[in-house]
């Protein structure tokens, strides 16, 4: 059975990485942003890894300009804007596409593992719903993601467990991840 440890991806400067370089430890996937309402998240995510990281914890980064072109600028570009606004020090990425024929197969995979549920319940879930229902009509049966800062929760021995949508609340992610250092 195929985990995340079978995929290669490109840091921001363009080099291949094995993700197996991170087997063992617990890792947070997300799809970001710089100009989404949930960039954010950026914040939670920062605090979680300054504080878990020394007990095997990574989050991997992957920039995405699919959701109305929200994250338009140079790799160089958004490294610059979530250091200096956020205070990033997790692992950035190569922007990728997370949906279509070009779809990282990273994200084709983890999508596929663990399938869209839905964004919840309220007015501005169901809001979300519609507009990323449009965004994705491009995408037919290859829309994995439906939105920016969609989160993958991986064990120590590369399986997915678990995909957290943007709306959902990052006490409850932490959380999950602080359950599985332990």
């Amino acid at each position: 059975m195929a985990t995340v440890y079978d995929f290669k991806v490109k840091d921001r400067m363009g080099n291949e990485v094995s993700l197996k370089d991170y087997e063992g430890k617990v890792l947070l996937i997300v799809n970001t942003a710089t100009g989404c309402g949930f960039t954010p998240h950026y914040e939670p995510l920062e605090a979680m890894y300054k504080d878990l990281k020394d007990k095997g914890f990574e989050i991997l980064d992957f920039p995405c300009n699919q959701f109305a072109n929200q994250a338009p600028g140079t790799e160089e570009e958004i490294h610059q804007f979530c250091t200096l606004k956020f205070g990033t020090d997790f692992p950035q990425f190569a922007k990728i596409d997370v949906n279509g024929e070009t779809a990282d197969p990273l994200f084709a995979f983890l999508a596929t593992e663990k399938p869209f549920e839905g964004f919840g319940k309220g007015l501005k879930n169901a809001a979300l719903n519609k507009f990323s229902s449009m965004n994705n009509k491009a995408f037919g049966d290859k829309a994995y993601i439906r939105w920016n800062f969609t989160k993958f929760l991986i064990g120590r021995d590369g399986k997915v467990l678990a995909r957290f949508e943007p709306t959902k609340n990052m006490d409850e992610v932490r959380k999950e991840v602080e359950a599985l250092l332990l």
